[in-house]
This record gives structure tokens, C-alpha cells and sequence, in this order.
């Protein structure tokens, strides 16, 4: 090649940094192709900054979507493994965009969404006794997945999970928590050894991939409310979960309340629920509009038939600061309802024995109270918000497929 034509060459090459703007700009899938044009491509598609160009823009400019797993294995699928379906949608009118097949098996028939941060998903199985042992990272968008290492604990009894981005660390935590059911042991037969013993915890860190313990200073039963599908929500900064905190000496009473796990510092607290809040069916935590909120059904208070109360924590730790923002009437008990952050209301109601599908839903906007019948879900489902990334890329045990 003469110089002339190697002058002319070069002039027409865009240069590297725009280059890499207009890749930032690729779904996922595409971008992990362009990893094979040239090694200065792959270094710099690899990098924590381009990682975070990428996720930033998506944040800005990508559709608002979730995605969907049923909670347990569908009976009339024909695949005999345990290997659920996750659906992507959009998340104000819930129209199927596409589905994924999850790329592992589960243990059991049983498996949950346990959070969803940045495009990486975290999923679990349980068991008759919500001991989750396994648990997975997974990033659909680039085909990609990593099995975290064994518990550190000595015996996981009930289990509470949580997933959370720490932003300060740019590093993602998987939360387990061991407990002692307080209502089991008011059933079980006296004797009973007490106190109670302390919950056990332990924090796993994705970029150390390993476990370890951490302290919590008071005794609790994480509450497993019946049909609570929805993920721990993480707001400011925290994880949170309906807990029953054993309070006096002989560990015989407690209170209903909400426990935290701050992801930086990695402390417990307890918030208290709103005022006038405790009369419910069903009960469950969410994040609305980057607020904690607190969904309750309820008979109505004002005609015959039920209600959905959504509370909002107005300024985060400030009991004071909790207010009821919408009221959504209900001619109908819910057998499992989730909020979408946004403010949809999804609410999933059983039929009668006679209909051939065991399950109603309802998509409800909570601030015009306009309801979409019949929107594309079939079962009782974990609901996270869900948007593509690159996240877990690259690093220790993660699997491609």
C-alpha cells in the first residue's frame, strides 16, 4: 500500500472515541459481537467506563420494560426441567416484547425473581421451608450467567434474600438472610429453648465472588406473607423487608415493622409502618417512583367489597412522612397483588373452579384507576423492572450459552 493511499485510509477512519459513542449506543447483543473486530475494541468494550456509558444511556433513552417469571413450573409445559420462562414486556401496558428461557436448572418446581439492578438479574429456587441454596446472577441481553459459591452459614433455616447495585463501589451484593421462625416456635411444645436466636447473615460481593457474615443486633422473622412475590425493594440506598421484631425479655411478643440493610455501611434498622395500617389481607413492599411504599388490601372502608391502599414513605426514615396516596377499589379478594414502579397495580384474583384458567389479572393504573383486563400473564409471577446491559461481561465463573 503506497503512503498516499495510507494517508487517505486513515482520513477517512472515524475517530476511536466516536467510534466507541456510536457503540455505547448498540443493544448488548450487539456490541459483544463487535468484541471480535479488533483487540483495542474488546479492551475498551470491557471496561468498567464503557460498561457504564452503555447502562447510562439505556437509562436515558431505552424503553421502560420489565420482566416476568412465573413462580413455579408450568404443569402443562411438555419440558420436563426445571427451567422457567421469563417474559419481557413493557411496563406500562405489559404487551409481550419477547421471551427468554432461563439457561440453568433449578433444584425444585419452585424458583423466584430476587431483584433486578442494572440489567442483571439475580434468581433463586426454594423449597417447602424457603431455603434457598442456589442462586444465580444472569444477564439475558448478552447471554451470560454465574452460579454463586455455597452459603458461609453453618445451617440456613427460613431464608429472605435480596439483590442490590452498590453505587459507591460500582459492585453488585447478594443478601441472605437465616432465621428462626417466631411463629413456629409459638406452635412448637414448651419447653422451648429461649431467647430466640439471632437471625444469621451473610453479604455476598460479586467482585470478590464470596460470601461472609455480618451482624445484626436484633431478633426477627423476615415475614413471608402469603403470595408476596415481589422482590425486595431497594430504595435509598437499602434493602427492605416485612419482618415481625421479637421485642421483650422471654421473646414472647413482637411487632410488625419493616427491616433494612443499608448497602454501604451494611446495618440493620427498623422502620416503622404507617399509622392505621394494620388491618390487611395482604401486604407487601415496593418502590414507587423512587419512594418505599407499602401496598395493603383491605375491606372497604367507605362501600361493600375490598380496597388497595398504597402508602408512600414521603422523606426515607421519617415515620411521620408516611402518607396514603391512592385508594383503588376492588370488587374482589386479590390472591397476589405487585406494583410496578411507575404506578401500575397488578392484581391477580382466582377463578371460579369451573373456568378453564385458574387465573384472572388486571393491569390498574392507580392514579386514573383505568384498568386493562386481561393483560399477557398467566400465573402468580415475580415482577421486576428490566432493561438490556453489560453487565457481567466479563469475570470469575461466568458462563456463556
Amino acid at each position: 500500500m503506497s503512503q498516499m493511499t495510507k494517508l487517505r485510509h486513515r482520513k477517512n477512519q472515524l475517530p476511536f472515541d466516536i467510534v466507541l459513542n456510536i457503540l455505547a449506543r448498540l443493544p448488548g447483543k450487539s456490541v459483544t459481537r463487535f468484541r471480535c473486530v479488533c483487540k483495542s475494541w474488546d479492551s475498551s468494550i470491557t471496561t468498567p467506563y464503557f460498561i457504564s456509558t452503555h447502562l447510562n444511556h439505556n437509562k436515558n433513552h431505552g424503553n421502560g420494560c420489565v420482566i416476568h417469571m412465573p413462580s413455579v413450573r408450568d404443569t402443562n409445559s411438555s419440558s420436563n426441567t426445571n427451567r422457567p420462562v421469563c417474559t419481557v414486556a413493557l411496563d406500562r401496558t405489559f404487551d409481550r416484547i419477547s421471551e427468554i428461557g432461563v439457561p440453568f436448572d433449578f433444584p425444585s418446581a419452585c424458583f423466584q425473581i430476587v431483584g433486578s439492578c442494572n440489567g442483571l438479574l439475580c434468581l433463586a429456587n426454594y423449597g417447602s421451608f424457603t431455603c434457598a441454596n442456589d442462586i444465580y446472577l444472569w444477564n439475558p441481553s448478552i447471554r451470560k450467567f454465574k452460579k454463586l459459591p455455597h452459603t458461609c452459614l453453618p445451617q440456613l433455616r427460613f431464608v429472605k434474600l435480596g439483590f442490590a447495585y452498590h453505587s459507591q463501589n460500582n459492585d453488585y451484593k447478594v443478601v441472605r438472610i437465616s432465621f428462626f421462625s417466631f411463629f413456629l416456635a409459638l406452635a412448637l411444645p414448651l419447653p422451648l429453648a429461649l431467647p430466640l436466636p439471632l437471625p444469621e447473615v451473610e453479604v455476598y460481593t460479586l467482585s470478590s465472588d464470596s460470601w461472609r457474615r455480618v451482624g445484626i443486633e436484633f431478633t426477627t422473622s423476615v415475614v413471608n406473607c402469603p403470595n408476596d412475590l415481589s422482590p425486595a425493594p431497594l430504595v435509598s440506598g437499602a434493602l427492605h423487608w416485612l419482618a415481625f421484631v421479637v421485642e421483650g425479655e422471654e421473646n414472647r411478643k413482637g411487632k410488625n415493622m419493616i427491616m433494612s440493610f443499608d448497602v454501604n455501611s451494611e446495618k440493620f434498622r427498623k422502620l416503622e409502618l404507617p399509622n392505621g395500617s394494620t388491618k390487611t389481607l395482604q401486604r407487601c413492599l415496593s418502590s414507587f417512583k423512587g419512594k418505599l411504599a407499602f401496598i395493603t388490601s383491605e375491606h372497604s372502608e367507605q362501600r361493600p367489597g375490598f380496597q388497595f391502599s398504597i402508602w408512600a414513605l414521603r422523606e426515607y426514615g421519617v415515620v411521620e412522612s408516611w402518607k396514603k396516596l391512592f385508594v383503588v377499589p376492588s370488587e374482589r379478594v386479590a390472591c397476589w397483588i405487585s406494583l410496578i414502579d411507575y404506578g401500575s397495580l397488578m392484581v391477580c384474583y382466582r377463578n371460579d373452579p369451573g373456568e378453564r384458567q385458574g387465573f384472572k389479572h388486571a393491569l390498574i393504573d392507580i392514579e386514573t384507576l383505568q384498568e386493562k383486563k386481561d393483560p399477557d400473564i398467566q400465573h402468580p409471577s415475580y415482577i421486576t423492572t428490566f432493561m438490556e446491559s453489560l453487565v457481567l461481561l466479563d469475570g470469575t465463573n461466568v458462563e456463556s450459552y
